[in-house]
Order: C-alpha cells, then sequence, then structure tokens
C-alpha cells in the first residue's frame, strides 16, 4: 500500500496525476489517497473517477477539526518517531515562523495516525506543502517518502526547504530538464529523476481533416483556443495584446478554457483593445470538453512567462493534448516548453511577454493552413514518439517498488 499524499483531490487543473494514478493502480500498485485541501472544482475528468483508492482529506485548518488533530497527537506523541518529526519541524520552524508550517506538522500528525494498515510509503505529488507533510509523517512512522516535483514548488520553495527534501526523499522525480537542473544543482544525486509527464494517444484520437482555413483578407475563420488557469504565469496578457496586434482584416476568433482568479482582468482587456467580440469564455471544461475544442480549433496558443515570484510553467499539460490533436501551437521557450515544441518544427515559439512577436508568429499560421498542417502532424509524431504515457508509468512504478522493497 503506497499512501499518496496531495494538494487537493480530485483537480480540474491537475489531470496529469490523476492519469499518473490510474496507471499505477493499472500497474497493480495498492494506493490510498490523501488530499490536504478539499476538492472545490464543480467538474473532474474520467481519469478521476477511473481511480478506485479511496480519498481521505486532511485537516485543511486545524481550528476546524481539533479533536482529530489531539486524537493524532496523543497516539503518537510517546514514539520515537515523534521525537524525530518534532526535531525536524523545529528546525524548520527556526526558518519558517509561520501559520502553513505548525499546519502541516499537525497535517502530518493525523496522516501518520490514520495511515491504513500495510501502508509501506508515502508519495507527494509536489515538493512544497505536500511533500513537507510527507515528510514529517515519514519521521513519525519510520517509512519510506518519496517526492514527484512539478513546476511552481520547484520555483518557489526556498532553497534550503527543497535541499532539506532532496536529502530525505527515497526518490524525487520531475517531468522537465529545466527543474531537474534547478533540483540538481541543491542535491539528490542519483534519487534524482527526468520522468516526462506522458498522454495515452488510445484515449486522445485525432478528429477528422481540418478545413484548410485560410484567415487571410475574405477569407474562412481560423479558430484559436487557449487552456489555462488564468494566473500570472500563462502570460494571457501578452496572449491577448497580441490577438489585438493583428491586422483587423483577418479572419480569427479567440477561445480560452479555464478559470482564475484574472479571468475578470483578460475579459476588461479584450474590451478595452475592441476584440471581445472575437473572445469566448468557456470556462473550466473536463477533458471531454477540452478534447472537443482542441479537435474543433484550427491553432493552439499559450504564451508562458516566468512570474514575479518565480512561478513559472513546467510543460503545461495542454501543449502537449493539443499536438495530441494535431495542432500547430504558439508558445513560448519558458520552463520545459522547449522540450516539446521545436520551433518551426511544430510549431513557432516567441520571446515570453514580447507581444509583437507572438502577434507575428500568429499572423503567419492564420495566413498559412499548409503550414499549420504540417507543423500540427510534426507535433502529433512528436507525443506519440516521446511522450507516451507508459514509459512514465513504468518508471514511476519500478521506483515505489524499489522504496517499498
Amino acid at each position: 500500500m503506497i499512501a499518496v499524499v496531495l494538494k487537493g483531490w480530485p483537480r480540474l487543473s491537475e489531470s496529469f496525476i490523476a492519469r499518473e494514478l490510474q496507471a499505477l493502480e493499472a500497474r497493480g500498485l495498492a494506493l490510498a489517497l490523501f488530499s490536504l485541501r478539499r476538492p472545490t472544482d464543480a467538474k473532474t475528468h474520467p481519469a478521476h473517477r477511473a481511480v478506485a483508492a479511496p480519498a481521505v482529506y486532511l485537516p485543511e485548518y486545524l481550528h476546524e477539526e481539533p479533536l482529530r488533530v489531539l486524537k493524532a497527537w496523543a497516539k503518537l506523541r510517546r514514539t520515537p518517531g515523534y521525537r524525530a518529526a518534532k526535531a525536524l519541524f523545529a528546525a524548520d520552524w527556526a526558518r519558517d515562523r509561520s501559520r502553513n508550517r505548525l499546519r502541516r506538522f499537525g497535517q502530518a500528525l493525523v496522516l501518520a495516525a490514520e495511515l491504513p494498515a500495510g501502508t509501506q510509503a508515502l508519495y507527494a505529488h509536489f515538493i512544497h506543502t505536500p511533500a513537507s507533510v510527507a515528510r514529517y509523517a515519514a519521521a513519525l512512522t519510520g517509512l519510506p517518502f518519496a517526492v514527484s516535483a512539478h513546476a511552481r514548488d520547484i520555483w518557489t520553495t526556498p532553497d534550503w526547504d527543497l535541499a532539506a527534501k532532496l536529502e530525505a526523499a527515497r526518490f524525487v522525480t520531475t517531468c522537465t530538464a529545466d527543474g531537474h537542473a534547478r533540483l540538481a544543482a541543491l542535491g539528490g544525486g542519483a534519487r534524482l529523476h527526468l520522468n516526462r509527464h506522458g498522454l495515452d494517444l488510445a484515449h486522445w484520437p485525432p478528429g477528422p481533416p481540418r478545413p484548410p482555413r485560410n484567415g487571410s483578407d475574405g477569407g474562412e475563420c481560423v479558430t484559436i483556443v487557449s487552456i489555462g488557469r488564468a494566473v500570472e504565469k500563462k502570460g494571457f496578457e501578452t496572449l491577448i495584446d497580441a490577438l489585438a496586434r493583428l491586422d483587423r482584416g483577418l479572419a480569427w476568433r479567440f477561445l480560452h478554457i479555464g478559470g482564475g482568479p484574472l479571468l475578470p482582468a483578460l475579459k476588461a482587456r479584450a474590451e478595452a483593445a475592441e476584440i471581445a467580440h472575437r473572445t469566448a469564455w468557456m470556462g473550466p471544461q473536463d477533458e471531454h470538453g477540452v478534447h472537443a475544442a482542441l479537435r474543433a480549433a484550427d491553432l493552439f496558443a499559450l504564451t508562458p512567462i516566468v512570474a514575479a515570484d518565480g512561478d513559472r510553467d513546467g510543460l503545461p499539460n495542454v501543449l502537449v493534448e493539443a499536438q495530441s490533436q494535431s495542432l500547430a501551437v504558439v508558445s513560448t521557450p519558458v520552463g520545459g516548453v522547449g522540450e516539446l515544441i521545436e520551433g518551426g518544427r511544430n510549431g513557432l515559439l516567441a520571446p515570453p511577454g514580447d507581444a509583437a512577436a507572438v502577434a507575428a508568429a500568429l499572423d503567419r499560421l492564420i495566413r498559412d493552413p499548409v503550414l499549420r498542417a504540417a507543423m500540427g502532424e510534426e507535433g502529433r509524431a512528436r507525443v506519440a514518439r516521446d511522450f507516451a504515457a507508459a514509459p512514465g508509468a513504468d518508471a514511476i512504478a519500478a521506483l515505489l517498488r524499489r522504496a517499498t522493497a
């Protein structure tokens, strides 16, 4: 039994985690899920529903379930593991005297006290809060723990915190060379693994051939789709500004899928740029809605940036999904984007934050359906060749089995 520690379950924006857990169960691993937060999304993906493991919700805030926390503390406080975990917490507390640090320790107490019989290891998705909880719980129980690190958690977690987890974890896996290099500089050695999130193309069949729409003057309308939460690192402000720069004679429309705190500001930005009549804001969608939108689109655009606090994307899964549907992509080489998109082959890359360069790339692909089709086919071939789901799932399953041996 592997206890999986998650930031939240289920989360619409983290379908890749659900796919991984589904794949691990298919490879014979028994899982139990422990979530630090209760679900907030109205929709879920089919992969979430396919995961058989039960989910337990740890106290999101300790004051909401004080008796549960107290019961866990009473059960564990005289164990050797409690003294070890308390020493770890004290060292961390000296650097980070925050309510969140206290909450992590309280959640770890409950996790350790409520682990199912036969649990052999802890496996945390994200190296910030979930890994902190898993690290304390591992000390409390004497179990090994492992971590899957992704994007924001790598770039916004303090170096000292990352280094401590890299030293203590049985293994740490991450999905981009960019993230791997950041973690490798802090330690980890042979315990650090580069393991891409793949896509099962059997669940992402391409649609019928697209009409060769030419958005030049008098041409057919070209549909541009973008998917992602409206947050700073996604760079949607750049994309809206780029769309506003396009020749007014071009025929195009823009569809956005996703929620997020900046959504009202993006709508206002489109209104101010006088392109609101060409935009549609679809809100969060499940995998079926995403698949349908990608099959109906002519072009995919996502222009990530590095946020002011250092946050950035790893390799956005929506780019892999778009390429699986033979869509040419306009993007920016931030994080792991350049590991998928080869500028001039399966898409076009522009400097992050450069609306003029993004507009030029969009203009070129809107006007050239032959180039779009060629780049789209190259993209699907690249996903099939280098981003298949099975090798990554096999690798994670092998690492977890080794950790529990």
